[in-house]
């Protein structure tokens, strides 16, 4: 039985699709202004796992995240670089796909932008001040926080105790227009100057909020199964997301909220963000480690968790990594004197190995202990590698489970390009043999030696001596 956390309820519960066989996701997406940070990269690879997941348990999801490509903080940047707001959306955009396809998070099934659903947006607004949930003041639409009866749950405070101006998406001068401290953007008048479109309420373009209550109900129905997005997200965002689309839907707008843990950076474990600007970019980090590490070590934290970010971290998961390659190296070259044939015992084992990972993400895809499944399942591979007799179907099963489970945290198995075709290298290797025959240590180890500093590294095994690069 799969268990998700639930942020609204803060407990976990059964995850029950609305639709059976069916989940209707939706991950908010980044603000295209920049590159992305490792920190918006961790809710990526957190909520792709949880997607490649259910994928495993038999469910079609509807994966949905949107950009947000309009907002101040991109209007300021396109003007800083002398381009317009949809030039610098358009640059942002192909990076993110760029640095989350290095990394290997599955295309969403849509990536609408706020730009392209502004019909939509303006009619949601208009439903919401027909119903009394909003007002128009000087060209500026706001939502009536207090009218919403449950405002606060999410976040699990009152509105009394809400702070004024919490989200860095409201500007100051806001406040004097609104009938209540606590009302928020949904429609901002714009500025001279500034990327605008026609509305019931004069030029202007949507607060930072409401594109997401449009575009998840426009395209995944009025209540979803999941709705998912970092911490930092709980209030104000999807707070006000629900305060919105319940008031305009008059159903409940989401069944199940998760949010995953920051990523910290340095001794102090100090949150990474481009507003404290300590952040570093997928974009940089990609091009000095291997994309896959970077994936494996962010995948293999639970969700909820908190992670550091360090390069002894990195050093342990791409050692990590390391290991469960080289097993699954070690099958692939037991194929060439595999009997034909299964192994019942390997079979019975296999089926354990997967009834206990299958245990583990079950409980709110905890994937400490699904990895931890993986690691034994390693050790066994290897020792199954080591046996005098192997059969190839065991090696298959083998192979494909340990590449089948290692695909969920989006990492690709696959044979290493690492033997080397080269007669003189192989003569070597055969000189090196006899000379061992020989008790020519000396000669043995001088092999050795030189193939190394051509990046040539032997491995000694019970089946024969095998050779890499390094």
């Amino acid at each position: 039985m799969l268990t998700i956390y639930n942020t609204l309820t803060r407990k976990k519960e059964e995850f029950k699709p609305l639709h059976p066989g069916v989940v209707n996701m939706y991950v908010c997406g980044p603000t295209v202004y920049n590159y992305i940070h490792i920190g918006n990269a961790r809710s990526a690879i957190a909520f792709d796992t949880v997607r490649r997941y259910l994928e495993f348990k038999g469910y079609k999801v509807n994966y949905v995240s949107n950009f947000t490509d309009v907002d101040d903080k991109m209007i300021k940047a396109a003007h800083e670089k002398g381009i317009t707001v949809p030039q610098l959306a358009e640059k942002y955009i192909n990076a993110f796909m760029e640095d989350t396809s290095a990394i290997n998070i599955e295309p969403a099934t849509m990536h609408p932008r706020a730009t392209e659903n502004i019909p939509d947006i303006i009619e949601f607004v208009s439903g919401l001040i027909d119903k009394g949930y909003a007002y128009e003041k000087d060209g500026d639409v706001y939502y009536r926080a207090r009218k919403f009866k449950h405002y606060g749950q999410l976040s699990g405070q009152s509105i009394d105790d809400l702070e004024v101006g919490a989200s860095e998406h409201v500007s100051a001068d806001e406040v004097d227009k609104k009938e209540d401290p606590m009302d928020f953007a949904l429609w901002k008048a714009a500025k001279p100057g500034e990327i605008s479109w026609d509305s019931p309420w004069g030029k202007g373009r949507p607060g930072w909020h409401i594109e997401c209550s449009v575009m998840s109900t426009k395209y995944l129905g009025k209540t979803i199964d999941i709705h998912a997005g970092g911490q930092d997200l709980e209030f104000p965002h999807h707070e006000n997301e629900i305060a919105q689309s319940e008031a305009e839907n008059g159903q409940q707008f989401v069944r199940y909220w998760m949010h995953n843990g920051f990523v910290t950076i340095g001794k102090d474990n100090e949150k990474m963000s481009k507003s404290l600007n300590n952040f570093i970019t997928v974009h940089d980090i990609i091009k000095e480690v291997d994309p896959q590490v970077l994936r494996f070590f962010m995948a293999t934290t639970q969700y909820r968790r908190p992670i550091q970010y360090s390069e002894d971290n990195l050093t342990d998961a791409q050692n990590n990594l390391d290991h469960i390659q080289t097993a699954y190296d070690n099958l692939t070259y037991r194929e060439q004197d595999a009997q034909a044939g299964g192994d019942d015992a390997v079979d019975a084992k296999l089926a354990d190995f997967k009834q206990r990972f299958t245990t583990a993400m079950d409980d709110d895809i905890n994937v400490q202990n699904g990895i931890a499944v993986v690691y034994e399942l390693v050790k066994y591979a290897n020792v199954y590698a080591q046996e005098d007799q192997v059969h190839a179907d065991a090696l298959a099963a083998l192979k494909t489970t340990l590449a089948t489970l290692m695909s969920i945290f989006g990492v690709k198995l696959t044979a290493s390009d690492n033997q080397i075709d080269d007669d003189q290298i192989k003569q070597l290797i055969e000189e090196r043999n006899e000379a061992r025959k020989n008790k020519d240590f000396a000669r043995s180890d001088q092999i050795r030696d030189d193939l190394k500093k051509q990046g040539i590294i032997l491995e000694d095994t019970p089946q024969g001596t095998r050779y890499k690069k390094e």
